[in-house]
């Protein structure tokens, strides 16, 4: 079974437009929202927040042009999460990627 750095590579490449990772990096959140609000019975927020968290992550993929990566399985039900809290790390550190020299991406931290 692949580790989660592979999953992580494989998200990374399915979310390269800005707006996509925008709409990802709110409505990710959105949806745990939306779970913690229904656990607590506030029923109409936490539907609201949940689908429209959703309706976000749908709409970054229309953006794109591709389907959303949990289509190839539900680990990325997990790794999407990761993904966002590894880009909003990134960007709160200012430590955002930047082509190589080989076109690959590179965070700084990594150079």
């Amino acid at each position: 079974m692949p580790g989660l750095a592979h999953y992580m590579t494989q998200y990374d490449h399915e979310h390269q437009s800005g707006w996509n990772k925008f709409l990802h990096g709110v409505g990710i959140p959105m949806i745990f929202a939306g779970i913690a609000l229904l656990l607590f019975m506030k029923w109409a927020w936490g539907a609201g927040f949940f689908l429209g968290g959703w309706v976000f992550l749908f709409l970054g993929h229309k953006i794109e042009g591709n389907h959303p990566a949990f289509f190839q399985g539900p680990i990325y039900l997990l790794v999407g999460p990761i993904w966002v809290a590894k880009e909003a790390w990134m960007f709160l550190t200012g430590t955002h990627r930047r082509p190589t020299s080989e076109g690959t991406p590179q965070s700084d931290a990594m150079k």
